[in-house]
């Protein structure tokens, strides 16, 4: 992939529509996620004209606490899964990227957990709030699991009326399904966070 990756979607949307573009700007992954969903069932397609699926992800359960997600592509066959670490997120967000196997790849941790603190708290304040994406960015490392080098950064970038998220490219490889597997996971981290600021 061509890094870095953007992410952004429109705060004011109704249902939570992202997109993911390469460093030329080209979409590389476009999902809306269903309202009034008991269960978490995320389609994502090529682009934003829901033309060609890729994928799917689906929540183990209806309470999100520690829920599993799991990617699949369109002919069912299992890519991946990331678990939220429910304990431990609820101070300093967790997850952890599996493999088809049930490998751990990866781990995503929130490099500071004030940030988001202050910016959920802020933001919910009249005319405060309209700033907060401008000061407050929330950073989220992601970390193999074997070796514990850092491979990717996720940071919030400043924005209004609309939350970006840049994915840079740090150190370490990744095999293409590995990738597939972790980009999916920002994606699922990058939805249930933003309700947390």
């Amino acid at each position: 992939m061509n890094y870095p990756l953007s992410l952004s979607f429109k705060i004011a949307a109704l249902a939570p529509q992202i997109y993911v573009r390469d460093a030329s700007g080209t979409e590389l992954l476009y999902v809306k996620q269903k309202l009034l969903k008991l269960k978490d069932k995320i389609n994502v397609f090529a682009d934003s004209g829901q033309t060609r699926q890729l994928y799917e992800i689906n929540a183990d359960r209806v309470i999100d606490f520690n829920a599993r997600f799991t990617f699949t592509d369109t002919a069912g066959k299992v890519l991946g899964a990331v678990r939220r670490q429910g304990g431990r997120s609820l101070w300093k967000a967790s997850y952890e990227i599996l493999s088809a196997d049930d490998r751990p790849v990866a781990l995503i941790q929130e490099e500071n957990p004030w940030v988001k603190v202050l910016d959920g708290l802020l933001s919910e304040i009249p005319f405060v709030g309209l700033i907060t994406g401008y000061i407050l960015n929330p950073k989220y490392l992601i970390t193999e699991s074997a070796t514990q080098r850092p491979i990717l950064r996720v940071t919030k970038s400043k924005a209004f009326l609309e939350s970006k998220f840049a994915i840079e490219r740090l150190e370490g490889s990744m095999d293409e399904r590995e990738e597939t597997a972790v980009l999916l996971s920002i994606l699922i981290m990058v939805l249930h966070e933003r309700r947390r600021g």
